[in-house]
């Protein structure tokens, strides 16, 4: 960088030699935009997590917390996010050049994002799995066919898992090869799906992201037939009015309204980048997360109904044939839809649709990282071969580091992942997204912003000053607690205090990203601490690059911000635009 006078002034810059500007990638059209980001928010979550929470959380009541959540903490940082990237037209790191001193957010979410792609392929290597096993009757967890009556209830744990050979997370044992193939396959199909960026990925879309919809469908009017469904569904909407006053009931709202949406991940922020500067991000908004939310509700019929049958098949409470996470989607359905006349069809059905909810919610998060990436080697996005062969690379390493869940102990280690890299870590990250000096930047992106937009925009700015960070607030306070009151387990398995401390440590290096590079920006100014402070929370001008995709308006630059901390890739437009003050060293 160049030197600077004792008094802070900056010498005159020699003139930079002109490189070519690249156009950034858009969408083919508005539908690809919003059908991936439905499919990265409707994903695993919504099919076996929601409906479980609902449940156990006092049914029907549930959807209050569920909702005041959803407006007071989901929308606004859905909306920050979405409007972030749009607007800086970046991905999660670049895009802090709006406040180089917060780039850590940007470096958290990318470890965030990184954790998540890590298990979440596991999910759909297990749904290769199953899906290969439908293709047999009768199916090899049904417990109507006498040969198959010893393996229907150890299914899972032992054909699938092994967990029966591991003593846990100190003993990981073999990696099974089935499901390694499996998890090889799998990240070969996101290969494929990615290797042109969103040309390919927002094409592919349209078949990933609506095809849930239709198997939904069609198995709540199959369920809707079955004696026992409307049982179920009673079990999962009766209200439990005394719940309310649980705090574990509005954690877990809080909890699901962040995993179903995929705050603070990266990859509503990076897809969001490749929209039109003039996109209405408020009415995107308002259309993916309240159809995320419904699809949760609208989910809960299709598997409640089902294991409302099965309940009445053997006779016994719905609550004894429901579970949680996995287990309701590798368990307890398969279970009850190998009790349905034509099984091997349902089931084929349901682990196709899984299969496509996991696609499409992993193309945002990698959509993140690679962004990410090229963003700050933008020499990758110009040359094809070398893009391929990161993107290659990537999908190898994930592959190589994901051998370690398809072990016989695997699902240990997949649990203590799934646990804190979304736990206190991504509370924090979000917790500092909440910044109040961005809505005009909004109404500067909509050129002909309607009056209810305007109006609405005083309700997130409400928000994001103070109902957002509080509940925030409220959510990290309570993990803590339960961090420390309970311990963590994996069925009769109780993690050892080592296991339960890395993740922690897991959690620990998501969110202290932030102080990190927040202390290397001040660092990097000059001038009194004060000085140092106010210089890095100053935008660069490539911040509004994203204006020339706006024909009709002429880019806009800030005289007040001109060199930035070494650790931002810097272009051009940093450069252009300004009259620089000479002075005497």
């Amino acid at each position: 960088m160049a030197s600077q006078s004792h008094d802070g002034s900056r010498p005159p810059s020699p003139a930079l030699p002109q490189q070519p500007q690249h156009p950034r990638e858009q969408w083919g059209s508005k539908n690809e935009f919003l059908l991936s980001c439905i499919g990265y928010c409707v994903g695993l979550g919504n099919v076996w997590r929601f409906p479980y929470l609902c449940y156990r959380n006092g049914g029907g009541v549930f959807l209050i917390p569920y909702f005041i959540m959803l407006f007071f903490t989901g929308m606004p940082l859905f909306l920050m996010e979405l409007s972030l990237g749009q607007y800086g037209s970046a991905g999660p790191i670049t895009v802090w050049k709006c406040c180089p001193l917060l780039k850590g957010i940007g470096i958290g979410m990318l470890c965030v994002s990184t954790l998540v792609c890590l298990y979440y392929n596991v999910i759909i290597a297990w749904t290769f799995y199953y899906l290969g096993s439908s293709f047999q009757s009768p199916l090899p967890w049904s417990c109507d066919a006498p040969a198959n009556a010893p393996l229907c209830v150890i299914y899972t744990i032992e054909r699938v898992l092994g967990v029966v050979n591991s003593h846990g997370l100190q003993d990981p044992g073999p990696v099974r090869w089935e499901l390694a193939l499996c998890l090889l396959a799998a990240w070969v199909i996101i290969f494929l799906c990615m290797l042109k960026g969103i040309r390919s990925s927002g094409k592919v879309v349209y078949v990933t992201a609506t095809f849930p919809y239709f198997v939904l469908i069609v198995l709540i009017i199959r369920g809707a037939t079955l004696e026992g469904s409307l049982q179920g569904v009673a079990f999962y909407l009766t209200p439990v009015w005394d719940r309310l006053a649980n705090a574990q009931v509005w954690n877990d709202a809080a909890s699901q309204i962040f995993y179903s949406l995929g705050i603070g991940v990266g990859g509503l922020l990076s897809m969001a980048s490749y929209n039109k500067f003039d996109n209405n991000v408020i009415r995107d908004t308002l259309v993916i997360t309240i159809g995320n939310c419904g699809t949760s509700f609208f989910a809960g019929f299709a598997i409640f109904s089902i294991l409302g049958h099965m309940a009445w098949r053997k006779g016994v409470p719905v609550e004894q044939v429901a579970d949680t996470g996995p287990g309701l989607a590798f368990v307890a359905y398969p279970e009850a839809l190998a009790l349905l006349p034509g099984s091997v069809f349902w089931s084929i059905l349901f682990f196709l649709m899984l299969f496509m909810l996991g696609v499409d919610t992993l193309f945002g998060n990698m959509e993140g990282i690679t962004t990410a990436v090229l963003d700050e080697f933008p020499q990758l996005r110009v040359n094809m071969k070398h893009k391929i062969l990161f993107l290659a690379l990537l999908c190898f390493g994930f592959y190589l580091m994901g051998l370690l869940l398809v072990t016989d102990g695997g699902i240990y280690w997949f649990t203590l992942i799934d646990s804190f890299s979304t736990s206190f870590g991504l509370i924090i990250i979000t917790l500092f997204m909440c910044v109040n000096q961005f809505c005009q930047d909004i109404v500067d992106m909509i050129c002909l912003c309607p009056p209810w937009c305007t109006k609405l925009l005083l309700y997130f700015k409400a928000c994001w000053v103070f109902c957002t960070p509080f509940l925030l607030l409220f959510i990290l306070t309570y993990i803590f607690l339960e961090m420390y009151r309970t311990s963590l387990h994996y069925g009769t398995y109780v993690y050892p205090l080592w296991g339960k401390a890395l993740g922690v440590c897991i959690g620990v290096v998501c969110c202290i990203q932030i102080p990190i590079w927040a202390t290397v920006a001040i660092c990097k100014e000059s001038g009194t601490l004060k000085d140092r402070f106010q210089k890095a929370i100053r935008p660069l001008n490539s911040w509004r690059v994203n204006n020339l995709n706006i024909s009709t308006q002429e880019p806009r630059v800030e005289p007040e911000r001109i060199e930035g901390p070494f650790t931002v890739t810097l272009t051009e437009m940093d450069f252009t635009g300004i009259a620089w003050e000479s002075s005497e060293a």
